[in-house]
């Protein structure tokens, strides 16, 4: 089983994929989605799950998500048949930083995917270059909520990527040329019920399927991922969205 369908698993029973509640993605969505026909472009949509909310939502609006996996497109593309949405979602299999749409979006979505990128600046410059001219941007990414010890730091920043603490993470956005308009952090319990989720999707996945052959490497990643977030991570990374409009 590939990393996309462990985390296509792992997701299912938390298909936002990031440590906010349904409440809070409503009213990230509602801030963001001003005109009523807006089209939306999410670049690392996962299952596609945040664009079928705002589809929901708002009856006006088209949407296209890109993602390198294409693990949970069927879902959500049947959420949208039952919805009568369907003609105005778009999912498309494609690596982000290749695609290139004819359309400019007015409102951007990159939520947890800056490492698609390498770092937050690139994700924001790539989002940047599919922006209407009054669009927006809902970015969403991690920060260090309390300072890791160095082993913590290690693990978690072992690509491109690496995190700082809210303040600086923000200074760095608006000096990059953005300005934040909303924005939502994260609660604990917020976290926990999105860990608890991703944890308990893969361990039952993996206990209902015993004769399947990667039963016994869905529950090692549930356990490791458990241990991982309670006697390390829990309480010391946190997670924001941010609002942005251009400032330049």
């Amino acid at each position: 089983m590939d990393r996309h369908e462990l985390s296509a698993l792992a997701h299912a029973d938390h298909p936002i994929a990031s440590p906010v509640s349904e409440g809070t993605v409503g009213r990230l969505l509602e801030r963001a989605v001003r005109r009523p026909d807006a089209h939306l472009l999410d670049l690392g949509c996962g299952s596609g799950t945040w664009l079928l909310r705002a589809l929901e939502a708002h009856p006006g609006a088209t949407a296209e998500g890109v993602d390198i996996s294409d693990a949970g497109f069927g879902r959500t593309r049947a959420a949208a048949a039952d919805l009568g949405i369907a003609d105005r979602l778009e999912l498309s299999r494609q690596d982000v930083t290749e695609f290139r749409s004819g359309r400019k979006a007015d409102v951007v979505l990159s939520v947890g995917s800056a490492y698609a990128f390498g770092e937050v600046l690139p994700a924001l410059d790539a989002a940047r270059r599919h922006l209407a001219d009054d669009g927006v941007v809902l970015f969403g990414d991690c920060f260090w909520e309390a300072e890791p010890s160095a082993a913590l730091r290690a693990e978690l920043e072992d690509g491109p990527q690496k995190y700082a603490d809210l303040a600086t993470t923000i200074a760095a956005i608006t000096d990059h040329g953005w300005t934040p308009v909303y924005g939502h952090v994260s609660t604990l319990e917020e976290w926990d019920e999105y860990e608890w989720c991703w944890t308990g999707s893969l361990a039952r996945w993996a206990l209902d399927n015993p004769d399947h052959p990667d039963h016994e490497q869905a529950l090692r990643a549930s356990n490791a991922h458990r241990e991982g977030w309670l006697n390390g991570y829990r309480g010391v990374l946190g997670f924001v969205v941010l609002l942005l409009r251009r400032t330049d």
